[in-house]
């Protein structure tokens, strides 16, 4: 039982460096894929531009919303008994 507040912090750092890779990689190849749409047909760009900043907003609330499960773990931890 000892080492379940070091296990919990293990989780929150593994929650956290996870989501930010992966939020990045996500944002990465949205915006890759963003500049390809707008260079083949300009026309969109507009449109696509206001997609894609939607996108950017609802991948970084998941990771977001990550972080503040890991601190949930770390600050308020239901798993140490007292």
């Amino acid at each position: 039982m000892e080492n379940v507040l070091g296990l919990v912090a293990l989780a929150a750092g593994l929650i956290i460096g996870l989501g930010a890779v992966g939020a990045c990689i996500g944002i990465g190849i949205m915006g890759s894929k963003y500049l390809e749409a707008a260079a083949r047909q300009p026309e969109l760009m507009n449109e696509l531009q206001t997609k894609m900043f939607l996108l950017a907003g609802l991948i970084d609330a998941a990771f977001l919303i990550g972080v503040g499960i890991a601190m949930m773990f770390a600050f308020a931890n239901p798993f140490v008994l007292k």
